[in-house]
């Protein structure tokens, strides 16, 4: 195992002049009405990075007022839609001028990796930005054939106010696919960002503006679950709320939506994704997207690749193989670019991972590598894989989140199926595999969202992600996203001497 490359000096040189701090309400960066602030931390030293106003249901509530006058009387949703899509073109080529200050504030904020944030986060958030301002002149109802003297028709009309609340692993990605679909839609929103991760979005706030949004029709209001996300699932004047987070908080989302205004809920949950790796796949290439799978984003991704099951006739090399590879991995300063994984998120998340490892150590199963913290400042962590793996142990069923992966041998066909689905929650799945039949087999009988066979992490901005079971429902990317921010109403009216129906 690589040691810890993190100089104290330089990584604290990389924290830039922090220029939005505001809750973002109406067009204008404002102080929270109780005047409230909490801290941010940078993960790879604990430090403050600086201290962020602090929304509450006071300021939810005059956020929400200020997206249903721009929902109710403002331009947006009455925009052509190739308006709105010059508008949203607009915000992506801001994006890209201030890439480098925006992937540093990812970086210090969530430690994830800097030129990993440049390279792809930035970018694919513009061009979110872009396939959805392709979208929104091309909302189109149908013509309905009635069966009696009728004519009717299906508008497609924005959905109204939208709540989205996001996570703090992928800080830029996950705003971007909240709010561009609904934009594109003709929607307002709230969003609240992750208490940890608020730096890129109230930046995200002000390049808006500089694009032309209108005012009220982006309010990103930072603050804490319990109170300003409670407050958006509960307001009785925000219509749908969409949530990426834990199945434990999803719950209490359906739950105050259901209380409330039976406002619509999308939810994108948990994982415990597993990768099925047959006795004729490329050792090489399995270990690499195995390893990928678990250690990308230092673990904190839903669809992790937390599970990987092996078939038995290349399981002893295969283990070899990752083990290698696992400890050629690089911990770090996320502004290195020699360095594979920055820090855990922060101390809570540091402390969770560690007790998932000693658990698994407690429950008997063989710890391969990893295992321990890395240096003595900041949130690090190993690289951990523990093999023989029993399917009812803590670490081969609840969402770690961090960079441990449960390894374990099979047989046949239908023992993989098995175990792979042998889990509450059913968001992706990993296939390795030449053979076409077995690929076939095993990605129709798995219970997950999205299936990748012979790859993993291929996302797209027109590929529908979403889960089954505990992973929630409802999807982001592609048209779907787009659909759920949309209603469509039936429209009916006589027709009167028609020649023909």
């Amino acid at each position: 195992m690589t040691g810890l490359e993190h100089d104290q000096a330089s990584s604290n040189n990389k924290v830039p002049n922090i220029k939005f701090t505001k809750l973002f309400i109406n067009g204008d960066f404002v102080d929270s009405v109780s005047g409230k602030t909490f801290e941010t931390i940078d993960p790879r030293t604990g430090h403050v990075i600086t201290r962020i106003s602090e929304g509450t249901k006071e300021d939810i509530d005059v956020a929400v007022k200020a997206a249903r006058y721009a929902f109710d009387s403002g331009r947006w949703p009455r925009m052509p839609g190739a308006e709105r899509a010059k508008i949203m073109l607009k915000w992506a080529e801001l994006i890209e001028q201030n890439i480098e200050e925006l992937a540093t504030l990812d970086a210090i904020d969530a430690g994830k990796l800097y030129h990993m944030c440049k390279a792809v986060d930035i970018p694919g958030a513009a061009n979110t930005l872009r396939y959805y301002a392709g979208a929104a002149d091309k909302i189109h109802g149908e013509v309905l054939k009635m069966s009696r003297e009728f004519h009717a028709y299906t508008l497609k009309e924005p959905i109204g106010v939208v709540g989205h609340i996001i996570p703090w692993n992928f800080p830029t990605t996950m705003f971007f696919i909240k709010v561009s679909p609904s934009l594109a839609a003709g929607c307002t929103m709230v969003l609240k960002p992750a208490e940890q991760t608020p730096l890129s979005s109230l930046f995200y706030a002000h390049l808006a503006k500089l694009a032309g949004i209108p005012d009220g029709v982006l309010n990103v209001v930072p603050g804490f679950g319990h109170t300003a996300g409670a407050a958006i699932t509960s307001h009785m004047d925000i219509d749908a709320v969409s949530f990426t987070g834990s199945t434990q908080v999803g719950r209490e989302v359906m739950q105050s939506a259901a209380r409330s205004n039976l406002k619509q809920v999308s939810l994108e949950l948990g994982g415990k994704s597993p990768i099925i790796i047959f006795n004729d796949a490329d050792i090489d290439k399995a270990a690499e997207l195995a390893l990928i799978g678990i250690l990308y984003n230092k673990g904190e991704v839903c669809v992790a690749s937390s599970r990987v099951f092996v078939q038995e006739g290349i399981y002893d090399e295969f283990e070899k193989k990752l083990v290698e590879k696992a400890k050629a991995w690089v911990v770090g300063d996320p502004f290195d670019p020699k360095v594979n994984q920055g820090p855990q998120v922060d101390k809570k998340q540091f402390e969770k991972i560690i007790s998932y490892i000693e658990h698994g150590k407690r429950e008997g199963a063989t710890l391969l590598t990893g295992g321990k913290r890395v240096g003595n400042k900041g949130y690090f962590i190993e690289p951990t894989i523990f093999s023989n793996i029993k399917e009812d142990m803590l670490i081969a069923q609840d969402e770690i989140f961090g960079p441990v992966m449960a390894l374990k041998k099979f047989k046949t066909i239908d023992e993989a199926i098995k175990s792979a689905n042998n889990s509450r929650y059913g968001l992706a799945a990993g296939i390795v595999t030449k053979n076409l039949d077995i690929a076939n087999t095993v990605s129709r009988s798995i219970r997950a969202g999205t299936i990748w066979i012979n790859c993993y992490f291929a996302f797209g901005d027109d590929v529908p992600f979403g889960g089954y079971k505990m992973s929630g429902f409802g999807k982001d990317h592609g048209l779907d996203a787009l659909h759920k921010y949309l209603q469509v109403k039936s429209v009916v009216t006589p027709i009167y001497n028609s020649p023909w129906l």
